[in-house]
């Protein structure tokens, strides 16, 4: 490895145009850790709300935004388990992913599934770690429910989607244009719902309503879901790119037994990550090996071109994942 390495820096909170490439140390592995050479790093909204300096990086993480990539095990530290040099892995980082080089638990690594590329493969960690660990631990999706996802045409929604639907679930998603309906549609949802034009509310309640609503719109749709539920219906918030400021009557919660819960990724501790690719290595690489599921590309762009990036997922016009490639 050389000493020195690519990196796009924060350089003050504000719009894409504060992403600078720059030059950063090459991070040494700590104990339980490996580094990875970068082949692509996936881009997400955390990054962004990052950029914006409205989400610190948790203590000791790097400062560089990147919460995933994909790439080739260069250096192994102390304590680091069932990873080795030259392993082609994907990883869940809690920071740090665009640059030449990062550093992560080796527990949060997971093999690139059989005959997928490196590029799709930096778009699964954040993503499936997201959707497993608020969608079937947290919100307990069994088979034969009524599964709500919104934002279906996002890198969450086509996760949620395709698992959903691989798991037996009926999947219902709302979406902003036509396209994204039909992009729904393809991945295993049986009724998409553009938002311009229709109520969800009315048409989840016409089937019954929703036994778990997976949200990270919040702001008005947190009453217009709990209306929007089921009895005993769950409902799991996992942003809210409306606010998290709202009005809401409680007393539904009371007499329709709901679960009203959430969660974020980045915060939580090593182990609790670790616990979250155990559980996708068991339950969904076989799915990802045996391609029954598969990520959603939108675009790419170059590592120096991380603001155009950043743009495109701003302007909520794609469907799918957006990756920087870095190798």
């Amino acid at each position: 490895m050389t000493e020195m390495m690519r990196a796009v820096e924060i350089t003050r909170p504000g719009g894409p145009e504060v992403l600078q490439l720059t030059q950063r140390p090459v991070p040494q592995p700590g104990h339980g850790q490996v580094v990875i050479r970068v082949a692509y790093a996936g881009v997400n909204r955390p990054d962004a709300l990052q950029r914006a300096g409205a989400y610190d990086p948790p203590p000791g993480a790097s400062d560089l935004p990147g919460l995933e990539c994909s790439g080739e095990v260069v250096a192994v530290g102390p304590g680091a388990e069932d990873v080795a040099v030259g392993d082609k892995v994907c990883a869940l980082l809690p920071g740090g992913g665009y640059a030449d080089y990062v550093v992560t638990p080796a527990a949060h690594c997971l093999p690139v599934p059989q005959g997928m590329s490196m590029r799709e493969a930096a778009c699964l960690p954040e993503t499936f770690f997201t959707v497993w660990s608020n969608v079937f631990t947290r919100g307990g999706l069994k088979a034969g429910e009524r599964f709500l996802v919104h934002g279906g045409s996002s890198g969450i929604g086509t996760t949620a989607i395709q698992l959903a639907h691989a798991f037996g679930a009926r999947v219902f998603a709302t979406a902003g244009s036509d396209d994204k309906c039909r992009a729904c549609l393809d991945l295993g949802a049986e009724r998409a719902i553009n938002y311009r034009d229709e109520d969800f509310v009315k048409v989840m309640r016409a089937e019954g309503g929703a036994d778990l609503i997976l949200d990270m719109v919040g702001g008005d749709y947190i009453p217009r879901n709990v209306k929007a539920l089921a009895e005993d219906g769950r409902l799991v918030q996992i942003a809210f790119l409306q606010g998290p400021v709202v009005e809401l009557n409680f007393a539904l919660m009371m007499v329709k037994r709901l679960t009203l819960t959430g969660s974020t990724l980045r915060p939580q501790s090593d182990l609790a990550k670790a616990d979250i690719a155990r559980d996708l290595r068991e339950a969904v690489w076989p799915l990802l090996d045996a391609g029954r599921v598969a990520p959603v590309m939108d675009s790419e762009f170059d590592l120096s071109e991380a603001a155009a990036a950043h743009a495109r997922m701003e302007s909520s016009g794609h469907i799918g994942k957006i990756v920087l490639k870095v190798a």
